[in-house]
């Protein structure tokens, strides 16, 4: 099983990432295989063929497990995650297993992850079983809301990755 974190996050190394790297050892056990951090391509966002983006564009397209995180933005998920998604072709998550996670300051942004970001993971066909996961950027390391949601999301995913897996099996 691939596991592939996305951070959305224009700042490297930021709570999104931190927070998403968390959910994927949560539900997985250990470490993502591959971790791809949208602030490190920045403007060869837009530079078609570009290397490093057709590398992450690999990793996130070839995952079993794609945990995608971002940072609320204008009540909304980052410009930069909708620059890389966009530069998806249709239907390129067909067989990855994705789980949308956001980070806000306030409460009043928490069904963003289910309104906004899961909708086009699901565009792009992703398999997304869970309830999309909004944590508060101060609390996300021990968050009440998290340690509620693992216990489902933890059997929704194993059966959504399973089931693919068995789906493209020889």
């Amino acid at each position: 099983m691939s596991v592939v974190v996305l951070s959305g996050n224009p700042r490297s190394g930021s709570r999104t990432l931190k927070a998403a790297l968390g959910v994927a050892e949560e539900l997985t056990g250990g470490r993502p295989d591959h971790v791809v951090e949208l602030s490190e391509l920045g403007p060869a966002l837009l530079t078609p063929g570009d290397p490093g983006v057709a590398e992450a564009a690999a990793a996130v397209t070839g995952a079993s497990l794609l945990v995608v995180a971002s940072p609320t933005f204008k009540a909304s998920y980052t410009g930069l995650l909708k620059l890389f998604l966009d530069g998806l072709d249709h239907g390129a998550l067909t067989g990855v297993t994705a789980v949308p996670l956001m980070l806000g300051a306030h409460w009043r942004h928490g069904l963003a992850a289910d309104l906004l970001l899961k909708p086009v993971l699901v565009e792009l066909g992703a398999t997304v079983p869970t309830r999309g996961l909004f944590l508060l950027d101060s609390e996300y390391a021990d968050s009440p809301e998290l340690t509620a949601w693992l216990p489902p999301a933890r059997r929704q995913v194993a059966a959504a990755v399973d089931a693919l897996a068995e789906r493209t099996a020889p």
